[in-house]
């Protein structure tokens, strides 16, 4: 039987995650699986994986097949590299212990160009959020000149208002009351 370690899709429209299988070839892509070794998350930055690297090289040295994206990912996790010493251990080439100290040697700087990236990104964050808070108190100065101008001019029309001279109209004088007259047409009764 042909196996193949690759990924196969979960999550939502616009949000997908991975989990990382070793399958049957002839398997859909998220159909039946041998072994779930690991899951890839490409939506953080950088992208989260976790593998179970010693069932990963147990699989590579049985001979499953990972596809490209897998492979890039195994790559990454440096389980390609360990079957690469492996088999140059096996071969004669060096020995056990030549070939964990060039993995730990190679480990150690891919952690540190990990954590150098993480660190520029963190950094990135804080000055775009230190940009977006001058941005913020400039408007807010702006906002508060705008309303100190228009409060100057409300101020100095009350001013004006209480300075001006108060005129004080005359009583006007109230009419008498009008009598009513019969109207004419109006005729006395006659007796």
């Amino acid at each position: 039987m042909a196996t193949k370690i690759r990924l196969q899709r979960f999550g939502r429209k616009g949000y997908a995650f991975y989990q990382v299988v070793v399958a049957d070839s002839r398997a859909p892509r998220d159909g039946k699986f041998i072994e779930r070794i690991g899951s890839y998350n490409p939506n953080t930055n950088p992208a989260t994986i976790d593998l179970n690297s010693e069932r990963a090289l147990y699989w590579l040295q049985t001979g499953a097949q990972p596809t490209d994206t897998a492979r890039n990912i195994l790559s990454k996790e440096g389980i390609m590299l360990k079957k690469h010493l492996a088999g140059g251990v096996k071969k004669g080439a060096f020995t056990t212990e030549e070939a964990d100290a060039r993995f730990e040697k190679w480990s150690a700087s891919k952690q540190a160009t990990v954590q150098g990236e993480k660190s520029k990104l963190s950094e990135a964050a804080k000055l775009a959020a230190a940009k977006r808070l001058d941005a913020e108190k400039e408007v807010n100065k702006a906002k508060a000149e705008a309303l100190a101008s228009k409060r100057a001019v409300v101020e100095a029309v009350v001013v004006e208002e209480v300075e001006a001279p108060v005129v004080e109209e005359a009583p006007v004088a109230e009419a008498a009351p009008v009598e009513e007259t019969p109207a004419a047409d109006e005729a006395p009764a006659a007796e």
